[in-house]
């Protein structure tokens, strides 16, 4: 029988925290990681082997923060891969879950931020669709008061990670995923709209919308891509994973004067 060997290089804890202190990671310092697993080639020990490695890092004064979005956790009229038919749209929301911080699993996102939601002594925050979770003595304060309201605002995790002066490491990630820029984007002239979700309430369970913000994906590459040309951002590999290491306030304040100007509304706001 033929044999298929599987992706390297091989990584193990110890080779993965090394590859990272040589692209500049510190010891002590509130990190948001974006990542891919499958980029970093064959990890022994897998997501848990990763988020070791982070956390051996960042040391004991560290602070590791993930994504945790739920964002099947949304009006069905606004699904698209897949759509579901129309037909089934109010039942979808009268039988939705609400959302649990401590059971709700993420999507989308990537194994790595599930492992973290389910670390010991994580917390998460309150988003229904837009959550994020975080191990670390600044773990708390950092994912404390995210409003339903407001996904990647002033009122959410990544506003207190400005604050805390964190960093941003894409780990095998694009520029796409950077949700930084979204904060950009409820800085700059930028449509709102309804969104809703399954959530508790002291009434119990309810199908809610709100008014937010509306954001958008579209050209975060280009964005990313000018801004490491102009700006500081730390490259490397790690594992077989091109990997990012940059200041989370650089990335927005450059985004937000690159968005109006690369990708200005039409629409009213």
């Amino acid at each position: 029988m033929p044999t298929t060997f599987p992706p390297g290089p091989m990584c193990t804890r110890d080779s993965l925290a090394s590859a990272l202190r040589d692209l500049g990671l510190r010891s002590g310092e509130t990190l948001l990681v974006h990542s891919s697993l499958r980029s970093l080639g064959w990890v022994s020990g897998g997501p848990v082997t990763v988020v070791l490695a982070l956390l051996d890092v960042l040391g004991a004064d560290g602070t590791l923060v993930v994504p945790t979005h739920s964002g099947d956790n949304s009006d069905p009229a606004h699904w698209e891969n897949p759509p579901v038919p129309e037909a089934w749209w109010d039942g979808i929301r009268a039988s939705m879950p609400a959302y649990d911080l401590w059971t709700t699993p993420t999507r989308g996102v990537g194994v790595i931020p599930e492992t973290v939601r389910n670390w010991p002594g994580a917390v998460r925050s309150a988003h229904p669709q837009t959550s994020f979770a975080a191990v670390g003595p600044r773990a708390a304060a950092l994912v404390d008061g995210h409003a339903p309201d407001c996904r990647f605002g002033e009122r959410s995790p990544l506003a207190r990670l400005e604050e805390a002066d964190a960093r941003i490491l894409l780990l095998g990630a694009g520029f796409d995923a950077c949700t930084a820029f979204h904060l950009a984007e409820y800085r700059t002239p930028a449509p709102r709209g309804d969104n809703s979700f399954a959530a508790m309430t002291p009434r119990g369970r309810r199908w809610i919308t709100v008014r937010d913000t509306q954001v958008d994906e579209d050209r975060f590459d280009d964005l990313g891509a000018a801004f490491e040309k102009e700006r500081p951002v730390r490259r490397g590999t790690v594992g077989a994973a091109d990997s990012r290491l940059f200041s989370l306030a650089d990335a927005v304040a450059y985004a937000q004067k690159w968005l109006p100007e690369h990708r200005p509304y039409t629409v009213a706001i």
